[in-house]
């Protein structure tokens, strides 16, 4: 079945309205014929005249009169909804947010990001979910409203992207550790047992391909999926872990941190959405919020040397 011209709805809200072939035909800036020819398509479509001659003048049918309680209706909402949309009531917005994030990045900018959402939007809701991988299905599917990360290969090729702020890895080790005895060079820090942190199946990374091109190589104690839980061994063993820094800033208690003695390049931490929500007021706002809140605190945390 062919689908209506929905463009007639229009043309028989102005016919009923002005009960007139000619007056609607100026009304719309059609001509008095492409008005007669649209009258007489709206008879083929319902199936009823609609406008039926009584002396010199048109009366609409039972079928126009039943249509005429409603197309009126349809027509302006339907002219509401391509209207731009109406200014951002904060105090009034009620919504959930969905953000996807690593662990600790809650814990750095959580906070600070629900304390200013408070204060301009209170009725927003936020709903923080693990990120277990860099797959862009959950911004596609629209599970996931925003998420925060470093931009990879698998990340979608149609997601917008913005940077929030640069970080970097560090090496921790429990405060008193002897590593901290001296000079932290890549041989001593090589020769320790280290805590491995990967969400996959990896058994090296960045930092052993840095040290085996120095000709060394780091044993490998134990492998953990996230660096709270890499904090948490490290605080309480000799061993070594490597973590972002500002991403873990708030989960670092008890710990001393160093920078690694190796040419390891800094990395970018960006918000990704994707692009239906660009023009989207409210998610506009959330994202000004996060990036905001970022860009302040990521500011105040430089890498620490204990």
């Amino acid at each position: 079945m062919a689908r209506p011209d929905l463009n007639l709805l229009v043309t028989l809200d102005v016919l009923l309205a002005e009960g007139n072939v000619a007056r609607a035909a100026q009304r719309l800036r059609l001509s008095p014929s492409a008005m007669s020819r649209a009258l007489a398509r709206l008879r083929q479509v319902t199936g009823d005249p609609l406008l039926v001659r009584a002396g010199r003048g048109l009366v609409p049918t039972p079928r126009a009169l039943e249509l005429r309680q409603d197309v009126g209706r349809v027509v302006e909402e339907a002219e509401a909804l391509l209207r731009p949309a109406k200014l951002l009531d904060l105090g009034a917005l009620e919504r959930t947010f969905t953000l996807r994030n690593r662990e600790g990045f809650v814990d750095t900018f959580g906070p600070a990001l629900l304390a200013r959402i408070a204060q301009e939007a209170p009725r927003i809701r936020i709903s923080f979910v693990p990120k277990p991988d860099k797959e862009s299905v959950p911004l596609r599917d629209g599970a996931v409203d925003l998420e925060t990360g470093v931009i990879g290969d698998t990340t979608g090729p149609e997601v917008r992207a913005q940077a929030l702020f640069r970080d970097r890895f560090i090496g921790i080790v429990r405060k008193g550790h002897p590593l901290l005895d001296g000079p932290i060079t890549a041989e001593r820090y090589a020769e320790g047992k280290h805590i491995f942190v990967s969400r996959g199946r990896r058994a090296r990374g960045p930092i052993d391909e840095a040290l085996a091109q120095m000709g060394l190589k780091r044993t490998i104690a134990v492998t953990v999926a996230s660096f709270s839980k890499a904090v948490t061994l490290a605080r309480n063993s000799d061993l070594i872990a490597d973590v972002s820094d500002v991403s873990t800033i708030s989960l670092r208690d008890g710990v001393a941190s160093f920078a690694l003695p190796l040419a390891l390049p800094a990395f970018t931490i960006s918000m990704l959405w994707h692009p239906r929500m660009d023009a989207d007021p409210a998610h506009r706002w959330l994202r000004t919020c996060l990036r905001e809140v970022c860009t302040g605190k990521a500011g105040d945390f430089a890498p620490k040397q204990c």
